[in-house]
């Protein structure tokens, strides 16, 4: 753990200011600080400052703690003000503050080729501006369009600019338990509305605004992709092309993500540090035959930067190459220099200004994983490498490259475990074979690519590129059938999360130096991660609830009992794995639920009876006359649009509550909820509100 005969802590000055950096960026995006309190912060930053250089030597050294505090105080608030102007809703020109969606038009700027989707073609725009009466006012934010899709494709590119008369929405989750929080997702990158557009809900406009360096990395990226195309023809091959080549993710089968993700090589496909690192060490290898040129100084770190920087904005700029391109932009640096360079301050460099670029990195599963697998592998790579001795080059080699994918678990582990409840348990086999494959796949793209405009080459290399890639996706859909490909169903929470992550590290100090008090430290977190599973476990032991779970034009409600549930619904949710897997499982893994029999809850057609709870499903019609006696229920599900009046209900049943689900129409719903609000009856919008819990 020490490089150069220096403690790592001394080593890396980044990490000593980008710890109090994070802790100022989770301080204010939790606890909202008053912008008053930062400046009486830096107000106590600059006294203590100014303290400590009035301080003779002899009580400068007694107080030499005050420097210090100083310094984190002062990077605490940076954070802070980090995310404060980072946030869109801080910002007086952003759109919420001056729309008025009954009234007003927006003009908006496409920023991006359209997207195909199955039902629509997706975009993102820029919002320029808002039409009120028969003035302009300019405001700021992004948004997400669907366009209808009819005969033809809107004739909109990156630049076109359309004016929009149909309300903008705002951006929503589905509110499903365990579900993936898009709308935060979606408002770390100032996306706040959205738009279903037909052909009379917009405009366009005879104008269009562009910048030359977007045009010219999108005209790249849709050369790179048609080019692809052109010399791949097979549906699934093609996919994995653009993804491993530039991130291009838009044409992947959702069932081939799910393998590569459950085989453990996901990485593969999600444009990674590893894609820019093999590009990285190709030029290093190319210049390396020059290097007693004296040209080679100057011309190396300026050539590989130029190409890494484009392979970066070509591939979208997205958080995991973005890191990887400035940690390797600190390393050729800090090698053209002639400088030893600690890579853990590398890391910490790079963090620190990526961070200081956008503080919702933070958040960002890829930022997150990508940190962590490469501290695992340079703190654990060569320990693990240690273990086993091989005269033999290949199997040497094979070794080598085992060591640092059992170094990359180490640490992302807990992040894995608690993010998509899973582990490949045969990521080892999968990474041996599957990342050496990919790095020669990847040289072989750029090479058609090169030679793309030889067409006679170009087919016969697509071809041969194109069977490597059928070969690595039928090994990866081959290994996800086997049985115990993966473990599923992992359950852990950020508490458990951060235990685990104490035993991994206080565990691995001990091991490489023998610190009986780290030993001790890991210890207790291994025992505080057994005390909190212990007390969730018996949480989940005694839950008896009721979900109605939000998906769209589908009945789906789980009735749970412990760790047992019965599923009322429709059946086509049993089979179709996608809804199955985004709506439903999120939430059975979060409550550590399976199939089972329930004990003390009764399902009797349309009827949910537990010993404290009457629930009737209604999904038919009522007939006019009146009965003799209302039936009682808590709570009545009405799915399945059925034609029936609030009034008409009350008349037949003597109930608590009304739980609209996602099967019927939003407009009906709101007509429902005016009569139930002039009723003073209580009710709940499943595809407004998110899903229905309640407790049996």
């Amino acid at each position: 753990m020490q490089q150069f005969g220096l403690p790592v802590w001394k080593q890396t000055p980044f990490l000593r200011i980008l710890l109090p950096l994070i802790g100022g960026i989770l301080l204010q995006f939790y606890f909202q600080i008053p912008a008053g309190w930062i400046w009486w912060s830096a107000i106590i930053v600059i006294v203590l400052i100014l303290l400590s250089k009035a301080l003779t030597l002899p009580k400068l050294y007694f107080l030499r703690w005050i420097p210090g505090i100083a310094f984190n105080i002062l990077f605490l608030a940076i954070g802070t003000i980090l995310v404060n102007s980072s946030d869109i809703e801080n910002d007086p020109s952003w759109i919420n503050h001056h729309y008025d969606a009954k009234n007003d038009a927006v003009i908006v700027t496409i920023q991006e080729p359209l997207v195909e989707k199955p039902k629509s073609y997706k975009v993102l725009a820029k919002i320029e501006s808002i039409v009120i009466n028969d003035s302009i006012r300019v405001v700021n934010g992004d948004m997400l369009l669907y366009f209808q899709k009819d005969s033809s494709k809107p004739e909109l590119n990156y630049g076109s600019q359309i004016i929009i008369t149909k309300p903008l929405q705002p951006i929503t989750n589905s509110g499903n338990p365990g579900g993936f929080d898009y709308k935060r997702y979606c408002a770390f990158q100032d996306i706040y509305h959205q738009a279903f557009l037909k052909a009379g809900d917009y405009k366009i406009l005879p104008v269009t605004k562009t910048n030359w360096f977007s045009q010219s990395l999108i005209n790249s990226r849709l050369w790179v992709l048609s080019t692809l195309r052109k010399y791949i023809k097979e549906k699934n091959e093609v996919a994995v092309a653009e993804a491993l080549l530039i991130g291009y993710r838009d044409d992947l089968d959702k069932e081939l993500v799910q393998s590569y993700s459950n085989t453990g090589v996901v990485h593969i496909i999600a444009i990674s540090g590893l894609h820019l690192g093999m590009i990285y060490g190709m030029m290093a290898w190319m210049f390396s035959l020059f290097k007693k040129r004296k040209w080679n100084r100057f011309t190396k770190p300026v050539t590989i930067l130029l190409v890494l920087w484009m392979f970066t904005f070509i591939a979208g700029a997205v958080p995991s190459i973005l890191r990887s391109a400035v940690m390797f932009t600190c390393i050729i640096i800090g090698e053209s220099m002639s400088r030893r360079t600690s890579i853990y301050n590398t890391l910490a460099a790079s963090a620190f200004i990526l961070l200081l670029i956008n503080p919702f990195f933070l958040w960002d599963v890829g930022f997150q994983l990508s940190f962590a697998a490469v501290l695992s592998i340079v703190a654990f790579s060569k320990p693990i490498t240690r273990w086993f001795y091989f005269q033999n080059k290949l199997l040497s080699g094979t070794w080598k490259l085992a060591a640092i994918s059992l170094a990359a678990q180490v640490l992302t582990l807990p992040i894995v475990l608690y993010h998509f409840h899973q582990f490949p348990n045969l990521f080892l086999l999968t990474n041996i074979i599957i990342v050496p494959l990919s790095g020669l796949i990847l040289f072989a793209e750029i090479f058609l690519l090169m030679i793309s405009f030889v067409p006679f080459l170009a087919e016969m290399w697509g071809k041969a590129v194109e069977g490597m890639i059928w070969l690595m996706n039928s090994f990866i859909e081959r290994t996800d059938r086997i049985p115990w490909a993966v473990t599923d169903g992992i359950q852990i929470t950020i508490p458990q999360a951060i235990f685990i992550f104490g035993a991994i590290i206080f565990g691995s100090i001990w091991l490489l130096n023998r610190n009986k008090q780290m030993l001790f430290v890991s210890v207790l977190s291994i025992i505080g991660y057994i005390g909190l599973r212990s007390i969730d476990i018996m949480q989940v032991n005694q839950q008896q609830k009721l979900i109605v779970y939000n998906v769209p034009k589908h009945t789906a409600i789980d009735v749970v009992e412990g760790r047992n549930y019965l599923f009322y619904g429709d059946s086509s949710l049993l089979e179709e794995g996608f809804l199955r897997n985004f709506h439903l499982r999120p939430s059975r893994i979060v409550n550590r639920m399976s199939p089972g029999i329930l004990k003390s809850v009764v399902i009797n057609e349309n009827l949910i009876n537990s010993s404290s709870k009457n629930i009737i499903v209604l999904d038919h019609p009522l007939p006019y006359e009146k009965p003799v006696e209302k039936t009682p229920a808590d709570v009545i599900i009405i799915t399945k649009n059925p034609k029936l009046y609030i009034n008409q209900l009350r008349d037949h049943y003597n109930f608590n509550l009304l739980v609209f689900d996602a099967t019927n129409p939003l407009w009906k719903i709101r007509l429902w909820k005016k009569d139930c609000d002039s009723l003073h009856l209580r009710h709940y919008s499943v595809p407004e509100q998110g899903a229905f819990e309640m407790d049996l």
